[in-house]
């Protein structure tokens, strides 16, 4: 029997080995997935050949960005399917077509901003738009704060600052938009969404959440629901400790859960179990594409076991088809 997630009208049959791959391939560490407009799925990764183009049944189309990203991090399509290629390794974000001609680049390639200077980029994470096409970058490791600029890359404001306290971050990881031009930022170590207006004003935020890695809107009504990746525990005091992720948590608009799937037993490479979900992305039909950057979380959760060669190749990529209810 298939393996399920979820539960009531969130329940997701677990796809394995979905990814196809050219012999020979691997995809590394997925950073972030997008699907475009035809369900196809671009699979942002840190193998040799950064995006992987897949049908919706994981079959191979093709592959671009060899030779131009450095370390492949977050992953954005608007509703163009224009793909914003956020890339922490040499600190730009790209706006690309869906064949990987770069249209407009922001931050100046292997040139960061000096480290917790609240200036762009030190190792940016993540992009969202606004309803008006204005680009927020969560800046991200080497800062805490956001970016947000005109569709043509030209900068409007910032916002944040290292810390713990309203509108301060500890590692600001994700970024997400909705219809109505809220602003959810994924403010990892301090187990917490963030929720702005669209000027960097803070509203809310949403708790009980482990070190929420990826954030995903679903849906471009006023009421969406949201998909967030949880990391598991990070050091070695808790990390053996059940409940704590790695797992994929739904909520609603007001950051209430409504399911959760998996992590109750920790990390694992098990059919149903999840390694380090950093991005996530729905298709037309509500599947679920999960990108896990399971390579450089194994020594973190499984420090004295060999990886399987399989999380090299394929694993860190999970697909989860959506039950009819």
């Amino acid at each position: 029997m298939p393996t399920t997630l979820g539960t009531g009208e969130h329940r997701y049959r677990v796809v394995e080995n979905f990814a196809k791959l050219p012999d020979g391939w691997s995809l590394t560490d997925v950073a972030s997935v997008a699907v475009d407009s035809k369900d196809r799925v671009y699979v942002f990764n840190r193998g040799d050949h950064p995006m992987v183009v897949l049908d919706r049944e994981g079959n191979f189309i093709k592959s671009w960005g060899e030779g131009v990203f450095s370390r492949a991090h977050g992953l954005h399509i608007d509703a163009d399917d224009n793909l914003y290629c956020t890339d922490d390794g040499d600190h730009t974000v790209r706006k690309c077509s869906t064949d990987g001609k770069v249209l407009l680049t922001i931050g100046i390639p292997d040139k960061p901003a000096p480290f917790m200077s609240g200036q762009p980029f030190h190792r940016c994470t993540h992009t969202a738009l606004s309803p008006k096409g204005e680009i927020y970058v969560s800046d991200g490791y080497g800062n805490s704060c956001v970016h947000k600029y005109t569709p043509d890359g030209k900068l409007i404001k910032t916002w944040g600052e290292p810390g713990t306290d309203p509108g301060q971050f500890n590692i600001v990881h994700n970024i997400a938009t909705d219809a109505d031009g809220w602003v959810y930022v994924a403010d990892r170590e301090n187990h917490r969404v963030q929720v702005f207006d669209g000027n960097g004003k803070f509203e809310t935020q949403w708790n009980n959440l482990h070190r929420p890695c990826a954030l995903c809107c679903c849906g471009g009504g006023k009421q969406p629901n949201f998909v967030i990746g949880e990391l598991g525990p990070g050091m070695a005091v808790n990390r053996k400790v059940p409940n704590l992720g790695p797992r994929l948590s739904i909520v609603d608009h007001t950051g209430k859960r409504i399911a959760r799937l998996g992590g109750e037993q920790g990390p694992g490479v098990e059919t149903g179990k999840f390694l380090a979900p950093h991005g996530i992305a729905l298709d037309s039909r509500g599947d679920i594409y999960v990108g896990e950057v399971g390579v450089t979380d194994w020594k973190t959760s499984f420090p004295d076991t060999e990886m399987p060669a399989a999380v090299r190749v394929t694993r860190c990529l999970q697909k989860l088809e959506k039950i009819p209810t």
